[in-house]
Order: C-alpha cells, then sequence, then structure tokens
C-alpha cells in the first residue's frame, strides 16, 4: 500500500495542482513523501527509497540535473535522527525537517545547472534560482505537518 503511494509522487510531480502553489511553484512532493516513509522504516529503507524515488523522478524529467543525491542524503540524514530521542514526529518538527529537505533538494539542484552550464551564472538566473528555492521550501514547510502527519497515520494504522 505505502509502496503505492509512492507513484502518487511523480503524479503531482507532472500535475500539480495550481492552488497548492506559490507565485507558480509548487511544493517538493519528493520531499513530503519520502520524509513520513524514512521515519517510519529506518536507515537501509531511506537511502534506498531516496535512490529509487530519485530514478523515478529524473525518468520523468527532460532536464540534464539529478535528485538522486540530495534524496540519498536526505533519507540517510532523516534515518538517522530515528535512534534519538524524542521522536521526530511533532508537527513543528516536520515542518522544519521538510524545510531543510527542500532547501538540500533545491540547492542540489541550483549547484547542479550552474556547474554544468557557465551563461547560467547570471545574475537574473541566481535571482530566480532563489525565489524558488524559497518559495518552494516555504510551502514544503507548511504543508509537510498536515501530509507527513496524515501519511505517518495511516502507515502505522496498516501495520
Amino acid at each position: 500500500m505505502f509502496w503505492l503511494s509512492a507513484l502518487c509522487v511523480p503524479i503531482f510531480f507532472l500535475w500539480s495542482p495550481n492552488w497548492l502553489t506559490l507565485h507558480g511553484v509548487s511544493p517538493s512532493w519528493a520531499v513530503l513523501w519520502l520524509l513520513p516513509w524514512v521515519l517510519d522504516q529506518g536507515k537501509f529503507y531511506g537511502v534506498l527509497t531516496g535512490l529509487c524515488l530519485g530514478i523515478l523522478l529524473d525518468a520523468i524529467s527532460i532536464s540534464g540535473v539529478t535528485q538522486i543525491p540530495a534524496l540519498m542524503l536526505l533519507g540517510f540524514w532523516w534515518s538517522s535522527n530515528e535512534t534519538q530521542r524524542p521522536p521526530f514526529e511533532l508537527s513543528l518538527n516536520l515542518g522544519l525537517l521538510a524545510f531543510l529537505g527542500t532547501i538540500i533538494c533545491s540547492f542540489s539542484l541550483w549547484l547542479q545547472l550552474s556547474l554544468g552550464k557557465s551563461f547560467l551564472l547570471s545574475p537574473w538566473f541566481n535571482g530566480w534560482a532563489f525565489h524558488t528555492v524559497i518559495a518552494q521550501s516555504i510551502l514544503t514547510g507548511l504543508l509537510a505537518p498536515m501530509i507527513c502527519s496524515w501519511i505517518l497515520l495511516i502507515r502505522r494504522t496498516a501495520k
């Protein structure tokens, strides 16, 4: 059941509802799905899921950048927090983790684009990229307490 929910990530990635955007920028659906999955499953599955989700999202995007390293890093980072107490399942903690995770994912894509193409070092591109990183991070951080808590609740009641 939970793996079937992973198919919702590319669907939302391609068809992001307009009412869930902030200045034309949609939330990071990969982060919103990966966070509760990693908190529920553990370290090995966190890295493996980050890899699989990155491959899935890279397969449907046309750009020459990849989301795999950032999603694997987030899977490892979030799963390493499972041994610490108290758990990160409080709403504000989920929002903060999603906010930081989105910044890491977006910065990874921004860095790959900047290093890959030297003409993208213009102030216009960097201003647009900064706007996108901030808007996506804020939106994901605000949606994470609702969506991630809901996914964790469904997952835990299904066990």
